[in-house]
């Protein structure tokens, strides 16, 4: 009894153990964060619907220049039939009408008819509006697809960022726990103080919350990243790399401005939508124009007072024609149509401005940043190394018994400010640079060959 006790323990640690070990944290660089969003983003799935959705409109819109054909059947059972009048031709001065029945009891009428537009402006504009508006949807796509990437490159930068930040607190924390240490050996020794050997303490102390708030912030920049990925909430994800300083080309950032005019999908959509709207004034316009159409219809007919019909019952008849139609007087609704097709043109007119105006200035705003980041990260590079090496000094010093904790703590508090300092230059620079790339439609090449 105890031997089969044993057994289903082992099993049910096996059955609980198994799962546990199979969710395996996820390790992404950049380039798989990126990749992973392009497949699970949830908007930049719904922008490409919206795209698929724009490409059947123009299928749409072609097949109203091809011809249509039609079929209809109908079976009609006479309960009471029509009757048309007669004079009684047996006794015409009694002035009596005899009523004659017309028609069968059963009927049968099935119909072939097409038809082939030869004129109708609004068809054939509607198919250059179409395809105007595929094109606009393509380039909205586009622009969210740079978003998108642009986001989850922010979002990885905040996460290594924080995770690095998270490491050089527990370094932080693991300094000052060598020099408590320290300072309670000389402390016994009677070398320091126990002023000095106080001050170790409360820095030890005052880091511990640094180091879990550093611990929290790397948690939630992981969970900022899984959520512009569009992972879900349970997925476990591992970072890989570091905040790596990658400089863009200068001849990118000094020709920005102008590149972004040409190459931004956003204002190119914007463009589209002008085109859009004139081609929408030039569909309500055609409410003054005709329309032509040729016609044909071939028709297979049979009348019966019962339903012992066969092929040879039915009469086959067939006619051709064109037909013309046009609208004389619709009380001014066409005139209206246009003028608000108008207006909406010259809306989309006044956001191409506007928008051209924020862009032009949105890329000289990321230049400067972008250089001023530059200068910052070559300074604080400098910093780092001048307050690395007064920090080893400083910890030398107290070693020695010529220097004090004072020093030490102010030495390490200048090492942390200037390892910070540099690690924020770092970000803004890469955060600026995926903002400048996303204004000048730039995809990285690693996109487009996962694709």
């Amino acid at each position: 009894m105890k031997r089969h006790r044993f057994i289903l323990l082992i099993v049910s640690l096996c059955v609980v153990t198994i799962p546990m070990a199979s969710a395996q944290p996820r390790i992404i660089g950049l380039e798989d964060a990126v990749r992973l969003s392009m497949d699970f983003n949830q908007e930049l799935a719904m922008s490409r619907l919206e795209t698929e959705k724009a490409r059947a409109r123009v299928s749409e819109a072609w097949g109203s220049t091809m011809p249509s054909v039609s079929f209809d059947g109908m079976y009609s059972r006479a309960i009471k039939k029509p009757v048309f009048f007669l004079p009684d031709f047996s006794n015409l001065s009694s002035g009596n009408i005899i009523p004659i029945e017309i028609g069968t009891d059963h009927s049968i009428t099935l119909n072939v008819t097409a038809q082939q537009i030869l004129f109708n402006s609004a068809v054939f504009v509607g198919v250059g509006a179409s395809q105007l508006y595929a094109d606009a949807a393509h380039e909205s796509y586009r622009a969210k697809r740079l978003e998108t990437i642009a986001k989850v490159r922010k979002a990885f930068y905040g996460a290594l960022l924080a995770d690095e930040v998270r490491a050089m607190m527990l370094e932080n924390m693991n300094n000052a726990e060598e020099n408590l240490h320290n300072v309670e050996v000389l402390s016994k020794q009677g070398i320091v103080s126990d002023y000095d050997q106080l001050r170790a303490q409360v820095g030890v102390e005052n880091l511990r919350p640094v180091v879990m708030q550093a611990d929290n912030n790397a948690a939630l920049a992981v969970e900022a990243l899984r959520a512009a990925i569009g992972l879900d909430v349970d997925a476990q994800i591992t970072l890989k790399g570091r905040l790596a300083y990658e400089q863009l080309e200068q001849a990118v950032v000094d020709n920005a401005v102008g590149e972004a005019m040409q190459t931004n999908p956003t204002l190119s959509a914007l463009r589209l939508a002008v085109d859009v709207n004139q081609a929408f004034v030039d569909v309500q316009r055609s409410g003054y124009y005709p329309t032509l159409a040729a016609f044909g219809n071939y028709q297979y007919q049979a009348a019966k007072n019962n339903l012992s019909i066969s092929t040879n019952d039915f009469i086959k008849s067939s006619t051709v024609g064109l037909s013309l139609s046009m609208n004389l007087f619709a009380g001014f609704q066409t005139n209206a149509r246009v003028e608000q097709a108008q207006f909406d043109k010259q809306k989309s007119i006044e956001q191409l401005a506007a928008f051209e105006l924020g862009l032009r200035t949105g890329v000289h705003s990321i230049v400067l940043q972008l250089r001023q980041a530059q200068k910052r990260v070559e300074a604080q590079g400098k910093t780092v190394e001048q307050a690395d090496r007064g920090y080893r000094i400083a910890s030398s010093r107290f070693v020695n018994g010529s220097g004090t904790q004072l020093e030490v703590n102010d030495a390490q508090l200048a090492l942390t400010q200037a390892k910070v300092n540099r690690m924020q230059a770092v970000y803004d620079y890469l955060v600026s640079s995926a903002d400048l790339e996303q204004a000048l439609g730039i995809i990285p090449p690693y996109v487009t060959a996962h694709e």
